[in-house]
C-alpha cells in the first residue's frame, strides 16, 4: 500500500498549521518496498527476534531502521512506540522484501538497522575491569559467522568479560552471527588489541593468565587448576592458531574425548572450555 504517509520522510504542514505530535499508537506503514543496504562501516544490518530485541533493550538510541513483518507487530510494540515517539522511519513488509533484507530466510519476521558498535581499546577495557575472576577470549583467525554467534552466545550465557581482537583481525559483528548469538552479541563487548607483545605484557599485568587451546599435547582441561583471571586463545579450525601465539601463552589446554572424531569446532570447544572455567576458575 504505497498511497500511506510513511514515516521516512514526514508530510509537512499545512502553513500556519500546527505540528500535531506522533501518536504512540500510531498504525505501522505498509509497504512493500526494500531500500538498498546501508553503508557497512557505519551500520549494521540486524535480523532475528532476539538480536534485534537485545539491541533495543541495551542501546536503542543505535536504531536507524526498523523493518517487520506484520505477524511481529504484538511482540514488538514496545520498540514499535519507541520508533514513533522518536520519529524512527519503520515499515511492515513483506515476507520476501524481509528475505532481501537480510539476505536470508531465517530473519524471523524483524530487520533493523543500527549503529555500528566500534570495539573498546585495550587499555580501556582493562582500566574499567572490576577486580576478581575475569575471562575473555582471544580469537585469533576465527572468521566463520555462524562459529562468531555461537561462541557469543556460550560467552553471554557464561558471563565472559569481552572478545578480543588482534589488531591485523577483520572479524567483525554481521546480521547472521547477531541472529545466532541470540542475543548475546549485546553483552559481550569486542576489544581491539595492539601489538601482540603489547597486548601480552597488558594482559598479564592486570593479573591475566594466557592459555592456548589446542587439539593434542595441552594439559587435560577437566583435570587442570584455572586460574580466576584467564584468558582462552582461540585458533581458526584446521589452520589452528598462530605458533608463536601458542608459544607465548602461559598454558596449552586440550579437551579429551574418545577419539572417535578428531576434535570439537571451534564454537562447540568454546563452550566446554567456558564451562571449564566457570565451574573451577571462577570460584
Amino acid at each position: 500500500m504505497r498511497d500511506r504517509e510513511s514515516p521516512w520522510k514526514p508530510r509537512a504542514p499545512a502553513p500556519g498549521a500546527r505540528p500535531r505530535p506522533p501518536r504512540a499508537d500510531a498504525a505501522p506503514v505498509m509497504d512493500d518496498a526494500a531500500p538498498a543496504h546501508p553503508r557497512r562501516d557505519e551500520e549494521l544490518r540486524l535480523h532475528g527476534l532476539n538480536a534485534v530485541r537485545a539491541m533495543f533493550a541495551r542501546r536503542p538510541s543505535a536504531l536507524r531502521k526498523l523493518y517487520l513483518a506484520e505477524s511481529r507487530i504484538p511482540q514488538l510494540q514496545p520498540l514499535l512506540k519507541w520508533c514513533v515517539a522518536q520519529r524512527i522511519g519503520y515499515r511492515v513488509v513483506a515476507e520476501a522484501d524481509l528475505h532481501k533484507l537480510a539476505g536470508s530466510a531465517h530473519h524471523e519476521g524483524v530487520v533493523a538497522d543500527v549503529v555500528r558498535e566500534a570495539p573498546l581499546a585495550l587499555s580501556s577495557w582493562l582500566r574499567d575491569l572490576p577486580d576478581g575472576p575475569c575471562c575473555a577470549l582471544w580469537l585469533d583467525g576465527v572468521g566463520n559467522p555462524h562459529n562468531l554467534g555461537a561462541i557469543l552466545r556460550s560467552a553471554a550465557h557464561f558471563g565472559i568479560s569481552a572478545v578480543l581482537l588482534p589488531k591485523a583481525s577483520t572479524l567483525a559483528l554481521s546480521g547472521a552471527a547477531a541472529r545466532v548469538a541470540e542475543g548475546g552479541a549485546e553483552a559481550v563487548p569486542f576489544v581491539r588489541l595492539g601489538r601482540e607483545d603489547n597486548s601480552l605484557a597488558q594482559l598479564r599485568g592486570a593479573g591475566f593468565t594466557l592459555a592456548a587451546t589446542v587439539v593434542r599435547g595441552g594439559e587435560d582441561l577437566f583435570a587442570a587448576r584455572l586460574p580466576a583471571r584467564l584468558v582462552y586463545v582461540m585458533g581458526a579450525e584446521g589452520e589452528g592458531m598462530s605458533p608463536a601465539l601458542a608459544a607465548a601463552s602461559d598454558l596449552r589446554l586440550s579437551i579429551p574425548g574418545t577419539g572417535a572424531v578428531e576434535s570439537l569446532n571451534v564454537a562447540a570447544a568454546t563452550a566446554v572450555l567456558l564451562a571449564g572455567w566457570r565451574s573451577r576458575g571462577s570460584l
